[in-house]
């Protein structure tokens, strides 16, 4: 009997990192890169920025989510994508949304690349433009600079003639 509930209690401890990933576990990129094996096939909780282009491919639409650290391929429904447009450049903040669906850490359908096939999207934050400001000071830093590295091709040139006519 003993050795039964010995097998049995080692069995649920190897099942044990399986229920630690199980469905609807909040992650980071940076947990997804990490600890792929463990969650390949997982359904997961991922929540970032959007960023780079929102591509229409039929039905389905290819986004890149950023969590600030590294940015994670998400395929999704396009009907799924309502009033979600905005993806982040330099001139612009992205739609923030929060993505449960199945993570695969070499998915078969996307050429072996790491994704995750999004099952439901929600827009946290909608996207707005950036306005970035000159900083006087390197403005004028940038044309003193200038100024002197043509002031020094000036005097180079002029010494390079006065060597060809010695």
């Amino acid at each position: 009997m003993s050795k039964i509930i010995t097998t049995i209690v080692i069995l649920i401890m190897c099942l044990n990192p399986m229920t630690a990933f199980a469905a609807g576990t909040e992650v980071t990129s940076n947990d997804l890169i990490d600890k792929a094996a463990e969650y390949d096939g997982c359904e997961v909780v991922y929540a970032g920025e959007i960023i780079g282009d929102i591509m229409a491919r039929g039905d389905y639409t290819w986004i890149n989510v950023s969590d600030g650290s590294n940015a994670i391929g998400v395929w999704v429904k396009s009907s799924n994508l309502q009033g979600i447009d905005t993806a982040g450049r330099y001139n612009m903040r992205g739609d923030t949304v929060r993505i449960t669906g199945i993570f695969y850490r070499a998915c078969a359908e996307h050429g072996g690349d790491l994704d995750i096939h999004a099952t439901k999207i929600e827009l946290t934050e909608n996207g707005y433009a950036i306005t970035h400001t000159v900083d006087p000071v390197k403005v004028v830093l940038s044309i003193l600079l200038l100024a002197g590295a043509m002031t020094c091709i000036v005097i180079m040139f002029k010494k390079r003639k006065v060597k060809k006519l010695l």
